[in-house]
């Protein structure tokens, strides 16, 4: 993983929903982005990460803070298509950008995925307004936690560090 309060690797997708345009940490610069890496047949994805994703736009709203998707699939390729994707996201009103991670070259690892180091799905990573990488998590982050930690960030503190991870939920482990 990039250490924290280095700047953020930049995304690498290939399609978006729910944007007129593709987004970049550059577009996005001066809020705080909340990036949940996810695949629509994690059942830990499915069950903590995306409704938690829903709950954290309702709470800060889309000005203060950007809660993005990436859709990062590193295995079922083709029931984890584009156009599943778009049912998926219609069927349960994810309403928030999603982006489609890059393929990896070997058709492995995704580009994004590979980019921040991340050990499979779910994964929430945080970001300052300035694009510097504030937390990496895998698996389920506690509302609460996730919460504080994205309004210390809003006002422009610095969550306390700690080695721990997040851990326990239901989780999709990169093979």
């Amino acid at each position: 993983m990039p250490k924290i309060s280095d700047p953020a690797p930049e995304w690498r997708t290939v399609q978006w929903f729910n944007s007129h345009e593709p987004l970049s940490l550059e577009r996005l610069s001066g809020r705080v982005i909340v990036l949940y890496a996810f695949q629509m047949l994690c059942p830990g994805c499915v069950s903590h990460a995306l409704p938690q994703a829903k709950r954290l736009r309702e709470t800060f709203g889309e000005q203060q803070v950007a809660v993005i998707g990436l859709h990062t699939v590193f295995e079922h390729h083709e029931a984890n298509s584009p156009k599943t994707l778009a049912a998926f996201l219609h069927e349960n009103r994810i309403d928030f950008p999603v982006g489609i991670d890059a393929p990896g070259a070997d058709g492995g690892i995704p580009e994004t995925m590979r980019a921040y180091i991340m050990q499979g799905t779910p994964t929430v990573v945080l970001i300052d307004g300035q694009g510097r990488l504030r937390r990496q998590y895998f698996g389920h982050v506690p509302d609460l936690r996730l919460g504080a930690e994205t309004a210390l960030l809003l006002t422009g503190a610095e969550p306390a560090l700690s080695a721990d991870v997040a851990a326990g939920g239901a989780v999709c482990p990169t093979p």
